[in-house]
């Protein structure tokens, strides 16, 4: 059953650019592009006495600040910022985190593990380094063309966040921040980012679910070079099955696709594609494979450089998975490659 047949889209286009969409009491929406596949980002403005809390910036390109002032001129029409909440450290969402705080002189808020993931980042250290990630790569499978075309993209996360704030408020898990009169409660997710924080209204019945559940998409979930024996896709499992718990007719504002209703459907799509998945890969691990040997079983597609990086990292969640389920087992063979093979 796809996403479209059973999930409710209370609107069928988002959006202008430039311009935005109330969806819920004092929730604006706003869209912003991407130069991926995936090629663009929602982000929310909330009301907030007077003034305004924006949730995630867009990435930090000529473009986006551009459509962002349209914006200022627009919907924000003076109104002071308050807060720029960050979900998360992916550049799409904190890109614009340190020129719209020095825009606005809002307070700048972002769970602790994602502001120095961001910072880590930036300068390509504890473990962050583009060097780290090549080397990992190789050590599961990956050579020939596919690891030239990884070489060459290098990391852009500087030019994509072209600058970060050096000072921030610390977002928590179950803090509930008032914001415009009412009560939005922190929720964070594991496995796509180190500490992914979604908001919860209750009184709105609105979720702002940031990456952890998209309507049409799934998240990507991958092992990391600076914990390259994780288990993430435990984690995001995990993670998502507390969004469960929420009430059936909570409105769900993802990152990504459209506003909807189902979100306890659409967690249980996601957790049978999972489900799928490993169990397809567990009978491709009959004989012994490498993360890059199971790229076709997991992906149907031909992969551009950008989706290879997270389809490696996405491969190696789904077998350390299975290798911690005791599904799978693994061993280095004499070339120095990471195999899984059936136990």
């Amino acid at each position: 059953m796809t996403p479209e047949s059973i999930l409710e889209y209370p609107h069928a286009a988002p959006p202008a650019p430039g311009e935005t969409l109330q969806v819920a009491p004092g929730v604006h929406w706003l869209r912003m592009p991407l130069p991926f596949a995936l090629d663009h980002i929602n982000l929310w403005l909330l009301e907030d006495g007077g003034g305004w809390t924006f949730i995630d910036c867009g990435i930090g390109d000529d473009a986006t600040r551009a459509l962002w002032e349209r914006i200022f001129a627009g919907r924000v029409a003076g109104r002071p910022v308050r807060r720029l909440v960050v979900t998360h450290h992916h550049p799409d969402h904190a890109g614009l985190a340190s020129w719209l705080t020095e825009r606005t002189a809002a307070e700048f808020w972002m769970p602790q593990a994602e502001y120095f993931a961001a910072h880590a980042m930036r300068e390509g250290s504890a473990g962050f380094g583009f060097d780290n990630v090549v080397a990992m790569f190789v050590r599961n499978g990956l050579s020939g063309e596919k690891l030239e075309l990884m070489r060459e993209r290098r990391t852009n996360y500087r030019s994509r966040v072209p600058g970060f704030p050096s000072v921030y408020r610390r977002l928590m898990d179950g803090q509930a921040h008032r914001i415009g009169g009412r009560d939005w409660r922190v929720i964070m997710g594991y496995g796509h980012a180190p500490e992914h924080a979604a908001l919860y209204c209750e009184e709105l019945g609105v979720l702002i679910s940031g990456d952890m559940v998209l309507p049409r998409i799934s998240t990507n979930v991958s092992v990391w070079a600076n914990e390259p024996e994780g288990n993430p896709l435990a984690l995001f499992l995990d993670s998502i099955s507390r969004y469960a718990e929420l009430p059936a007719t909570t409105l769900t504002l993802p990152s990504h696709g459209l506003p909807f209703r189902g979100l306890r459907e659409r967690i249980e799509q996601l957790k049978e594609h999972h489900r799928l998945r490993l169990a397809e890969l567990h009978e491709a691990c009959e004989t012994p494979k490498a993360a890059a040997d199971v790229l076709d079983t997991l992906f149907r597609r031909k992969l551009d450089t950008h989706q290879l990086f997270f389809a490696m990292g996405e491969a190696m969640a789904h077998l350390h998975l299975l290798h911690y389920d005791g599904r799978l087992k693994h061993s280095v063979g004499t070339d120095g490659v990471v195999r899984y093979a059936q136990n």
